[in-house]
């Protein structure tokens, strides 16, 4: 394919409709954008070399009209010397280098007409290519998005988050089995009497006494 007819297809192509028919849209907006890349290395190139031509026939033009310019100062000198035969082979020069002049200045033309054309070329395709590359970019950020939501959905849907959760169950059984354990040990014990809690009092005022005893006799002795 030609490289203008691949740049019409690239800037008429619908880049929404090719990525919908796409079955992998990721790697389709990487295969357009490596083909733009591609054909705006290529336009440039061409871009490039038609301004180089164009520029060496400039410079022909100039030497052509100056060598009009010397057939013409020629042609005079002939005549001021009644030498009609010399000065009629001059103008046949002249025209000659007139004739190439005008042939240069058409294909100059042809060649300005094409380099406008290449600029239209490169602002339309680094406008698509713009259009592809923040595509990718959103094509991406939904991709890696999607691809989070599987993974965290599998992690909780999947064996080692159930495991990990059984595991868990496990422990708290455990748990309510050494606390029963706990709690059962206080069963079946018998509250105090009213007779066993007064005697617990005076056992304790009995010793009070003794131990005040005690001490008034270490503070005698002292």
């Amino acid at each position: 394919m030609g490289i203008f007819s691949r740049t019409r297809d690239i800037v008429a192509a619908n880049m929404a409709e090719l990525l919908d028919k796409a079955e992998d849209p990721a790697k389709m907006i990487r295969m357009i954008i490596l083909e733009m890349e591609e054909t705006l290395v290529e336009v440039r190139a061409s871009a490039a070399r038609t301004i180089a031509d164009s520029k060496e026939m400039r410079r022909h033009i100039a030497k052509l009209e100056s060598l009009e310019a010397n057939w013409t100062e020629k042609a005079e000198l002939a005549l001021s010397k009644d030498r009609e035969d010399l000065a009629k082979a001059a103008l046949v020069e002249r025209q000659k280098a007139t004739d190439m002049v005008d042939q240069l200045r058409a294909e100059v033309k042809v060649l300005d007409d094409a380099l406008r054309s290449s600029e239209e070329d490169i602002a339309k395709l680094q406008s698509k290519l713009r259009e592809a590359r923040a595509k990718q970019n959103n094509i991406a950020t939904r991709l890696e998005s999607a691809n989070n939501r599987t993974r965290l959905r599998e992690m909780w849907n999947g064996p080692r988050t159930h495991d990990a959760f059984s595991r868990f169950d496990m422990l708290e059984r455990r748990v309510d089995e050494a606390e029963g354990r706990a709690d059962a040990m206080g069963l079946g014990a018998q509250p105090k009497t009213l007779e066993e809690e007064i005697a617990e009092l005076k056992s304790a005022d009995k010793i009070d006494a003794e131990l005040a005893a005690l001490k008034a006799r270490l503070n005698k002795g002292n």
